[in-house]
């Protein structure tokens, strides 16, 4: 099987547990359309289990998602603003399938997160990391505009002076950062990892369902659908300018 035929995402129900899986580690987990259209139909399926009754998203190898797959740019540069305007919308979607399902959320952050990824993990409702977990932008080092919730969702977890530097800047917020933020919500040694996820479904799994949708609900961030698209919008725009195509063909990563 080539890395191009692996199944992009897995999900698994055990139990109560419904666990999805990102699987696409030869590229470091980063986002193209196939893969957010198959977490799309992985947490609609996982939701539709009428056993499941807590969802887990995490991702193999050593990151978690390095965002939008700057070689899907690449190939796409004669269609580039439409490629964009797909692959952001794939994003959106996913992240308020995230936030609207009937299953709380646990993301298993055990390594690096940047760009639209973010919105995967602002997603959840609780945020497990290790030492190994670190939260970068990279939108103005790219020539790129942000995604993924880094304007319409994280200024209201850390504040807009925070989420203003941290992107303006290109900083990086470590484990530590994002615990004493509120971007994480609890930590566990990598070696540990699986122990501390069967506890907090465990923890969840003690409490009444009804109560955690409702609760849910209301804690729903406000407008999200209009400020996801404000960032898709500005996405396609920014993605067509010199700066941004200049970003493409040099930000290499890995390839």
């Amino acid at each position: 099987m080539t890395n191009r035929d692996r199944q992009r995402v897995l999900a698994e129900i055990d139990g109560a547990v419904a666990t999805i899986t990102l699987n696409r580690p030869e590229r470091h987990n980063s986002l193209v359309p196939a893969l957010l259209r198959q977490l799309g139909d992985a947490i609609s399926g996982c939701e539709a289990d009428p056993g499941a009754r807590v969802m887990v998203l995490r991702a193999a190898g050593r990151s978690f998602s390095t965002g939008g797959d700057l070689r899907g740019f690449r190939e796409h540069a004669d269609t580039v603003a439409q490629y964009a305007d797909e692959l952001v919308g794939l994003l959106n979607d996913v992240i308020v399938r995230l936030v609207d399902c009937r299953l709380p959320v646990i993301a298993v952050v055990d390594g690096q997160v940047t760009g639209g990824s973010l919105g995967l993990v602002l997603a959840a409702d609780i945020v497990l990391v290790t030492d190994r977990a670190s939260f970068t932008p990279y939108y103005v080092e790219a020539g790129f505009s942000p995604d993924g919730g880094w304007t319409a969702m994280l200024p209201e977890i850390i504040g807009r002076t925070r989420a203003s530097s941290v992107q303006l800047l290109n900083q990086t917020i470590n484990a530590e950062q994002a615990l004493d933020w509120g971007l994480a919500t609890a930590h566990a040694d990598s070696a540990g990892l699986d122990q501390a996820v069967a506890e907090l479904c465990e923890q969840i799994l003690g409490k009444k369902t009804g109560s955690i949708l409702r609760t849910r609900r209301l804690l729903r961030p406000r407008e999200l659908e209009s400020r996801l698209a404000m960032e898709r919008e500005q996405f396609v725009e920014q993605i067509v300018t010199d700066e941004a195509m200049t970003g493409i063909k040099s930000w290499r990563g890995d390839d």
